[in-house]
């Protein structure tokens, strides 16, 4: 795909919110049908009742590249009449795609409140909002206590889901997250800095059963990572991959051992916008070391609903056999 440019701005001539006739998949909350701004509708979830105004549109910018926003949230951007993204995390490139007469607020400098106020005075105004947040919002998007405000007022809002820097990571890292007989669980967390996390959600307690770790909002807490995984039984030889600004232009890759990862963020000066890897899956290695790693998905010895094996029985029973040993060695 292309890098969107402002010659790819989707059409807004219809501003209206989306309905179930338009979008039968839309995720608006709220009532499904626009009405005029003085007519009152009735919200199953709210068990209120308000006039229905303009609509919130919360959509994920993805991790950096703008190519890498979702269509529906291109389409969102466009058809907003007020704007408010996180400046700091989300490429200042996507205001190419927003309406020349709209309302634009960068949301770094601004406290929840004032955020709140710029969208529900908007929405009551009958204007379309667009609240951009990085990545997806529904991971470390301080998406809840936004959501409570808009359902308190009885605003209509949707969540337009983003490209993950979890995923962009993987990507630019060329590594598969969940390798057969390898990791087949991704665990997304953080460590405790100045936000806690609750009780029963330490690190140690979590990495306890192997797999995939993706460490978000953890940069400056490296010499604990290794400390909690030491605790759990992780060897300080397994792989780790630090992904800084995935996607952007001055994006960074790191790679070492988990013994490795104080001295390697510390000497790429990371302190911020920096995801944090580990686990076996993200061995640079792996796919000369056990390229016979496969997903029985596609195996020519699996049937499934949509595809018959094309081996003898024989066949697939020797390596269904063969397999079983192969994970118990």
């Amino acid at each position: 795909m292309p890098e969107p440019t402002p010659d790819h701005r989707p059409q807004t001539t219809d501003r209206r919110p989306p309905t179930a006739d338009r979008e039968a998949r839309s995720t608006v909350h709220g009532p499904r049908s626009p009405q005029p701004a003085t007519a009152e509708a009735s919200d199953s979830v709210l068990g209120t009742r308000y006039s229905v105004l303009g609509t919130v549109s919360f959509i994920g910018a993805g991790p950096g590249a703008p190519d890498l926003l979702t269509i529906r949230g291109l389409r969102r951007l466009g058809e907003a009449d007020v704007v408010i993204y996180a400046d700091s995390l989300v490429d200042e490139r996507i205001r190419a795609f927003v309406r020349p007469d709209a309302e634009v607020h960068g949301s770094s400098a601004l406290a929840l409140p004032q955020i709140l106020d710029l969208m529900i005075g908007a929405a009551r105004a009958g204007r379309r909002v667009a609240r951009v947040h990085s990545g997806d919002p529904s991971l470390y998007g301080a998406l809840h206590e936004q959501l409570v405000a808009l359902e308190r007022e009885g605003i209509p809002y949707e969540i337009v889901p983003g490209v993950s820097s979890v995923f962009a990571a993987a990507a630019a890292l060329h590594a598969e997250l969940t390798v057969p007989d390898v990791a087949q669980t991704v665990i997304l967390t953080r460590v405790p800095t100045r936000t806690t996390v609750p009780d029963g959600e330490r690190l140690r307690d979590l990495a306890a059963g192997g797999g995939t770790l993706a460490l978000f909002l953890s940069v400056t807490a490296a010499a604990r990572v290794v400390e909690e995984l030491r605790a759990a039984g992780w060897a300080d030889e397994t792989p780790v991959a630090v992904a800084y600004r995935v996607t952007w232009p001055d994006e960074r890759l790191l790679r070492g051992r988990l013994a490795e990862l104080p001295a390697m963020v510390r000497a790429a000066g990371l302190t911020r916008q920096a995801l944090i890897l580990i686990g076996a899956a993200l061995d640079s290695e792996l796919r000369v070391r056990a390229p016979d790693r496969r997903s029985h998905l596609y195996h020519e010895g699996y049937s499934h609903g949509f595809r018959t094996s094309r081996l003898p029985r024989a066949a697939r029973r020797r390596g269904a056999n063969t397999r079983r040993r192969e994970t118990t060695e």
